[in-house]
């Protein structure tokens, strides 16, 4: 038997020479997150991938916070993050990591650096510094602080450590090559003055280091092999590699960039989620009109969906968008064969069957799902008045129309043929209820063959039914127009949210706890809200429609 070909992305490839030429002997990957906003589908990525390659591999996997910002980090965002990289099912184990673990080392490596007469401190603005460091086609120019003796920089980088300068006064700078044809080598700053507490160290340290100096050592304290990032800081390489060299440490990791997951209409940019959650047009970060992680597992999106998602979307160094409707065929694919489907009228009017004897009650059973027998069955209660959803009955209906109106017969699901025979409407001339008789004859499953109807249609028992609120989402991108606006708002749809207030779902759902899913005959996939929902008083979030256009492209 042929061994089968298995297609490795080119980080694997990457790995996989790394291991053979014993640059490394192990994987050790991490996930770095800012902890200064929610996570979004794009950060699923890149959690899945530094993951999976360490499963893949039998190597370790660390959980690091980037937390060398203190202006915009909270600890509500630290511990939504770890709650979302949880959900995904990426375990760190005991290897949960703070950047400002570090801060002490970091210092002595900006020391070192300083030592070594490859940092000095700087008095120039900040507004001067971009001055200086010239453009994509003319070089930068010196500093004039530049040449300061190691001496009086150590004596400088002392006093920004003690509190003796304002923010902004002075700062620590590499000093690498201001005619660097990489503006990222142009004596970047590494250390800044920042008078800020943070939410960790308090107020130990007034001085921060900078991102770029921050993540390599982080990566070489912790024995990280492969740092994967997305490809925005390749041309942050250089200095990346620089910084591990010149603070001496004795194995390397190396920064392998890839290409980010971009979704088409969608809001992933944490200043215009925080707007939207500041002024109300969504109820929070996890608002499920949103793809941040916390909102996807709100609405009702599964990890399994998410991985599945991933894993299509693939791994490239090349730039695309992907498109929404990606996701939604994932969560669809998912939930096909593992959930029942419930019947619930959505916008219900009143099925009235005249010749069903009063107070009678039948159980009937039904498959729980068609597509997947392991689901089993259950007993839903079947009586003279029912509900039924209102678009499955017309007072004059158009060609091809085969559910309810006057004269027609229908089969309603799992139960009997029922023919309309009248129906009654409020002052405002909207039909409340639809009278019908029932055939005795023509229960499911008798084996019944003496006529046949074209429409089914599904029904609730009305003494029995579950009142619940149901929400619909559209995108909050008005699609039509695309995301932004030409003053940079956000296009957004009116109609990105329906509530509907009284649905009656069938009292299989009674006591459904947050994040249980259903499939809604015809309706689609829906969540309990895990925010909103009590007990009793249900919230259904839909999570996806059954149907779609979207077809995977041909391999």
């Amino acid at each position: 038997m042929e061994k089968e070909v298995v297609s490795k992305n080119f980080i694997e490839q990457i790995i996989d020479k790394d291991l053979e030429e014993g640059v490394y002997d192990t994987v050790h990957t991490r996930f770095p997150p800012e902890p200064n906003g929610y996570l979004h589908i794009g950060h699923a990525k890149s959690i899945l991938l530094n993951y999976g390659l360490a499963q893949k591999y039998q190597g370790k996997f660390n959980m690091r916070f980037d937390d060398t910002n203190p202006t915009k980090e909270k600890v509500e965002f630290v511990e939504s993050i770890k709650k979302d990289i949880e959900w995904l099912g990426a375990d760190w184990e005991d290897r949960l990591f703070f950047a400002s673990d570090y801060f002490q080392k970091m210092y002595e490596c900006a020391v070192l650096l300083i030592k070594k007469g490859k940092a000095y401190v700087c008095d120039l603005s900040a507004d001067e510094i971009r001055e200086y460091r010239g453009t994509l086609k003319e070089p930068g120019k010196n500093s004039p602080y530049r040449d300061r003796s190691v001496e009086e920089n150590l004596e400088l980088f002392e006093n920004m450590k003690n509190g003796r300068y304002a923010d902004g006064e002075k700062v620590l700078r590499a000093k690498i090559d201001m005619a660097s044809p990489n503006i990222n080598m142009r004596d970047p700053v590494i250390y800044r003055v920042a008078h800020m507490s943070h939410h960790r160290t308090g107020d130990n340290w007034c001085i921060y280091p900078m991102y770029d100096f921050a993540h390599p050592i982080e990566d070489a304290i912790e024995g990280i092999t492969h740092s994967i990032c997305t490809l925005e800081f390749e041309d942050h390489r250089p200095l990346y590699d620089w910084v591990v060299r010149e603070c001496e440490f004795p194995h390397p990791p190396k920064q392998i960039e890839f290409a980010k997951l971009y979704l088409t209409n969608v809001v992933t940019g944490k200043r215009y989620i925080k707007k939207l959650v500041e002024e109300g047009i969504v109820d929070g970060w996890d608002d499920p009109r949103l793809v941040s992680i916390a909102a996807l597992r709100r609405r009702g999106f599964t990890p399994e969906s998410i991985k599945m998602f991933v894993e299509l979307c693939g791994v490239s160094k090349s730039q695309s968008s992907v498109d929404y409707a990606m996701l939604e065929y994932c969560i669809r694919e998912d939930l096909k064969l593992k959930k029942p489907r419930i019947m619930a009228a959505l916008d219900p009017i009143k099925l009235v069957i005249d010749n069903y004897p009063e107070g009678q009650v039948e159980e009937l059973t039904v498959v729980n799902n068609l597509e997947n027998e392991e689901l089993g069955t259950r007993t839903v209660p079947f009586c003279r008045e029912l509900y039924i959803d209102r678009e499955d009955f017309m007072e004059e209906p158009p060609k091809k129309y085969f559910r309810l109106f006057p004269g027609n017969e229908v089969r309603l699901m799992q139960a009997y043929f029922v023919k309309c025979t009248g129906f009654e409407k409020d002052e405002n001339g909207k039909v409340t209820v639809v009278h019908c008789t029932y055939d005795p004859e023509t229960k499911s499953g008798s084996g019944f063959t003496g006529r046949k109807v074209k429409g089914t249609i599904h029904w609730v028992p009305a003494p029995y039914a579950v009142k619940a609120e149901v929400r619909l989402y559209e995108n909050i991108i008005d699609e039509e127009k695309g995301v932004y606006n030409e003053d940079g708002s956000l296009n957004l749809n009116p109609n990105s949210l329906t509530v509907l207030k009284d649905c009656y779902i069938e009292p299989a759902i009674r006591g459904a706890e947050a994040y249980e899913r259903f499939q809604f005959v015809r309706q689609g996939y829906f969540c309990v809200d895990a925010k909103d929902s009590r007990p009793d008083a249900l919230v259904f979030n839909r999570i996806v429609s059954l149907k779609s256009s979207f077809k995977l492209p041909k391999a």
